[in-house]
């Protein structure tokens, strides 16, 4: 029986590389996104009987409905979701941040995350299926500017273990994946598309790919029904740790 995925945010970054993955697992998937282009361009890689293109922003539960009313019979058994639409916008420290963005963060990596997951539950449990919800280290290490992104991460990451506490019994598995620096779009789209910015950030750093991610998810998706990994930490071997900051003065 081929299984589906269901992939926010795959339009770029993980979740196109793990789109990618999924089919050539023998895999389809329900690949969303607001860009239609790009979604149309994967389904014309990979082939309309594997990908299915959600045209939606997952801010507006409203499309979101419609999307998931309107998914074919092919695509309707949902096996996992990946939820990985997200982003970070802006570097400031609090005090000189936009709360537009904050909320924007909000909006998307929260409130989005949880709509989306809370209507697919019932179709989970009933496939004994999977949820990977992609978090970041940043809901784990403070840093200057981190601010609010990181608390969404934490929060990514502290509601998908009350989930897997929740779905006991079940056989629906959770899964939080916490990824450090890897060379996406992310810091165009932190920086409101600064190509320098993002240049000098990962320049000589031999940091992780978006298919470096995706082989994370798809490792998670596809092991045995009995096995569970709660959360995986991954950062290249080029980033560690950031050390305690002291102000003097």
């Amino acid at each position: 029986m081929t299984r589906t995925a269901f992939i926010t945010g795959a339009t770029s970054g993980f979740g196109l590389a793990a789109a990618r993955r999924f089919v050539a697992g023998g895999w389809k998937v329900v690949a969303t996104g607001r860009r239609g282009e790009r979604l149309q361009a994967l389904v014309d890689e990979l082939g309309a009987d594997r990908v299915h293109p959600a045209v939606f922003d997952v801010r507006d539960a409203a499309a979101m409905d419609a999307a998931l009313a309107a998914l074919p019979e092919a695509f309707a058994g949902i096996d996992v979701l990946v939820n990985n639409a997200g982003l970070a916008l802006g570097t400031a420290p609090a005090q000189q941040a936009s709360l537009e963005d904050w909320r924007t963060m909000i909006d998307t990596n929260v409130t989005a995350l949880v709509t989306l997951t809370h209507r697919l539950l019932p179709k989970l449990i009933e496939r004994r299926g999977a949820i990977i919800n992609i978090s970041s280290v940043a809901g784990v290490y403070p840093y200057p500017g981190g601010n609010v992104y990181g608390g969404t991460k934490a929060f990514v990451s502290q509601f998908s273990l009350n989930l897997r506490s929740d779905l006991h019994g079940t056989g629906v598995r959770v899964t939080t994946i916490e990824p450090g620096m890897a060379h996406t779009e992310f810091t165009l789209v932190r920086t409101h598309g600064n190509q320098a910015a993002s240049d000098a950030l990962y320049r000589d750093a031999n940091p992780m790919s978006a298919e470096d991610i995706a082989e994370q998810i798809y490792y998670v998706a596809t092991l045995p029904p009995h096995l569970n990994i709660n959360r995986l930490e991954i950062m290249p071997v080029t980033q560690s740790f950031a050390g305690f900051q002291v102000f003097r003065g």
